[in-house]
């Protein structure tokens, strides 16, 4: 109970950290925009000496011009809509030990709850990637994945990938929480 208070505690002050920096003017006023626009709510910052030969699966920063916030829930390998409390059925089904493969699950279930707001992947804004039982390279795995969801637009997010002690499961190996900016 109390790793979930802490993942809690920290999730949230990422998120008010990544909204300062989102939102705030001074911060942005001195970035010069690089990369076209994927959205018309969002403008992508980089830095004034951006080396364009560095891969980056992430951007710095995204602004927000217009346009409402879509908070999502937290997204699992188990469809959107499943059970609570969880079957084990349902667990055994959806949450095998394979992390790339539980990374696709929620993040198709990501991309459906975009949609069915009227959005699509190129108005999400940042991700937040919770991963248990972390291995070497499981980072570098679960970034190719979720950059699959983006390529069609060419863009990427911002994003926060923690590593973290458990999650509500113990089959579960990831979660995702996401937020978009949509008319």
């Amino acid at each position: 109970m109390q790793t979930l208070k802490l993942s809690r505690s920290a999730m949230t002050l990422g998120v008010l950290g990544v909204a300062a920096v989102l939102l705030s003017p001074a911060a942005t006023a001195q970035s010069q925009p690089v990369d076209t626009t994927p959205s018309k709510h969002l403008e992508i910052i980089h830095h004034p000496n951006y080396d364009k030969t560095v891969f980056m699966p992430f951007v710095p920063a995204i602004k927000i011009k217009s346009g409402k916030i879509l908070w999502l829930a937290g997204g699992t390998a188990l469809p959107v809509y499943h059970d609570h409390p969880h079957k084990r059925d349902q667990l055994q089904k959806y949450m095998v030990n394979d992390l790339e493969q539980q990374v696709r699950q929620a993040m198709d279930g990501i991309k459906q709850t975009v949609e069915a707001a009227g959005g699509s992947m190129k108005d999400v804004v940042h991700l937040f990637i919770f991963r248990a039982r972390p291995r070497m390279g499981d980072i570098g795995k679960a970034s190719f994945v979720v950059n699959e969801y983006f390529k069609p637009y060419n863009y990427k997010p911002t994003t926060t990938n923690l590593a973290v002690l458990e999650l509500g499961e113990p089959e579960q190996l990831v979660e995702i929480q996401a937020f978009a900016v949509i008319d």
